[in-house]
């Protein structure tokens, strides 16, 4: 089992947008997936509300830290755990992250947005020693360059992340009321870059796993 936490400080960086997406593509490779939603905004619980029983994967909310620190006894492959975008669930956010194998972090490709990220991943991520991945998210189709630019900034600030981001396209602002997942998306061109990015991401992710396994790192907990 792994327990990922997908985890920022600030808000309104798509952190359940991520969650749902990429539980979608690890449940659509045959994995036993469950979403926990510990944000006391619910969102992913509105999500699966709409989608009734089309999810690909099971969802639950908690945010009793007592049942959050019993994660590892579900009976499941995958565990993606959507945390909370502030510090009001404090004691929430550092259960997870004792419980947890990876971090991804989300965040917009602007220089406001690397504040709060560096923060998190400072006082919360670095200090459990916790193998992490920032998530260059919400950008725009029509300047990519803005990827590239923030991308190079992470690097400057020797903050780890994904090769592959996602763009912003019409279809991750309108599946949470749609009730959709990536995987679900229409097939018409902006829904296939729209899942496909989902894709890349979620490629990459199982190749760091994989990766730290053949080198011989821990396959929970282990530090690249």
């Amino acid at each position: 089992m792994r327990i990922v936490a997908v985890a920022n400080q600030k808000g309104g960086v798509g952190k359940t947008t991520v969650t749902m997406n990429l539980a979608a593509a690890a449940a659509e490779n045959g994995s036993q997936v469950l979403v926990v939603d510990v944000d006391p905004q619910g969102s992913a619980s509105f999500w699966a509300d709409r989608a009734g029983d089309k999810l690909p994967f099971d969802i639950a909310s908690d945010t009793d830290p007592a049942n959050l620190a019993q994660l590892r006894r579900l009976d499941y492959n995958t565990i993606y755990v959507d945390t909370p975008g502030s510090l009001e669930a404090r004691d929430v956010l550092t259960t997870v992250l004792a419980e947890a194998d990876f971090a991804i972090l989300p965040t917009e490709p602007a220089a406001l947005a690397l504040l709060p990220l560096q923060r998190t991943i400072e006082e919360f991520i670095k200090p459990r020693g916790l193998d992490y991945r920032v998530l260059l998210n919400k950008v725009d189709p029509r300047v990519i360059a803005d990827a590239h630019d923030a991308a190079a900034q992470l690097d400057r600030a020797q903050l780890l992340r994904f090769r592959a981001f996602l763009r912003d396209y019409k279809a991750h602002r309108t599946s949470p009321i749609d009730g959709q997942v990536a995987t679900q998306y229409r097939d018409d061109r902006s829904s296939r870059e729209a899942k496909a990015d989902f894709t890349k991401v979620a490629f990459e992710l199982t190749s760091l796993w994989a990766n730290a396994e053949d080198n011989g790192s821990a396959p929970l907990k282990g530090v690249i």
